[in-house]
């Protein structure tokens, strides 16, 4: 099944894994296969608050050969600007959402000799969807997942049918207990890096794996972009001559979504480039990691679902 619109899909069932950790089984709203999710894919899934509408981008830990339901595991966390507090607390079985079709950004690469996976707290779940499919063809494989000490119990659960015969090591001292560097360093030629969870592991792991002379095209991150607080300031949309009013709290791409203006967006995670547009004036604060360091410098461009503006008013053509 391929679609190229919203999926209406109903709230199977929902598991509790901790006290910040629920699991969502999502099917189809009038029953039926849902389309394929390859391993690394996610959903854009638009929630429906009492006073605004919210589009959160979520990976599917389900294996890719289930296509009666995809599933997603979301922690409640303190800074959530809705997402995940709304999912936790207002969503309940038999409640419909509506879904864009899965996108994969964060896919297994087909030649790697081996698959290192590294995983910080809830940036497990991407990884999740990636072992069945390298269990199934028995690839080499090893997984290192960072976490809390509370957490480690649930990690072990949602591990386990993975553990027999392969590597697979939780560490629950946090990143200040976890040898990146000496992981890294004794990798086989041909190894793949895949690294999801806060920015701070994400950025150590690039440049670590730079620093040990890891070809860039073997590092792949799966980024859920930065916390979207800031200093408030004004977008102007050149072309509809329109100026909005960013708050402390949303990004400038919710800004423009609010205004009822259909914009670009894909990941929302500041990852894919759907987002991106040109700026005639200001200064930008890039939270991205997909323009380069020298396209950031030029001050040319703006990933409107995570980076801001440090000036007081920022001019897109848009």
């Amino acid at each position: 099944m391929i679609a190229d619109g919203p999926i209406p899909l109903r709230v199977h069932d929902i598991e509790s894994l901790s006290p910040s950790l629920k699991r969502f089984s999502l099917t189809a709203l009038h029953g039926g296969e849902l389309p394929t999710a390859a391993p690394g894919a996610h959903i854009m899934l638009t929630l429906r608050g009492p006073d605004r509408v919210m589009k959160n981008a979520y990976s599917l830990v389900s294996p890719a050969a289930c296509r009666d339901r995809y599933q997603i595991i979301v922690r409640h966390v303190a800074q959530s600007r809705g997402g995940s507090a709304f999912l936790h607390q207002g969503i309940r079985p038999g409640d419909v959402i509506e879904a864009a079709p899965p996108v994969n950004l964060f896919p297994l690469s087909q030649s790697a000799r081996k698959h290192l996976l590294i995983g910080g707290g809830i940036g497990i779940t991407p990884l999740l969807s990636y072992l069945p499919l390298l269990k199934a063809r028995g690839a080499r494989f090893e997984l290192h997942q960072i976490s809390s000490a509370e957490d480690v119990g649930v990690f072990e659960r949602l591990l386990a049918p993975f553990a027999p015969g392969q590597e697979i090591r939780i560490h629950g001292g946090g990143r200040g207990a976890f040898d990146l560097a000496g992981i890294l360093s004794r990798q086989p030629l041909g190894t793949h890096l895949y690294v999801c969870g806060p920015r701070p592991l994400m950025d150590a792991a690039a440049s670590t794996a730079a620093a040990l002379g890891w070809p860039p095209g073997k590092v792949h991150k799966e980024s859920f972009g930065e916390a979207a607080g800031g200093l408030p300031f004004k977008a102007i949309l050149a072309r509809r001559g329109i100026e909005i009013d960013v708050g402390e709290t949303q990004t400038l791409l919710e800004a423009i979504e609010a205004t009822g203006i259909a914009a670009p967006c894909l990941c929302r995670g500041g990852a894919c480039g759907e987002c991106r547009l040109p700026v005639i004036e200001g200064e930008v604060e890039h939270r991205d990691d997909f323009l380069s360091a020298e396209e950031k410098a030029a001050q040319s461009a703006v990933m409107t679902c995570v980076s801001r503006a440090r000036s007081a008013r920022l001019v897109i053509d848009f």
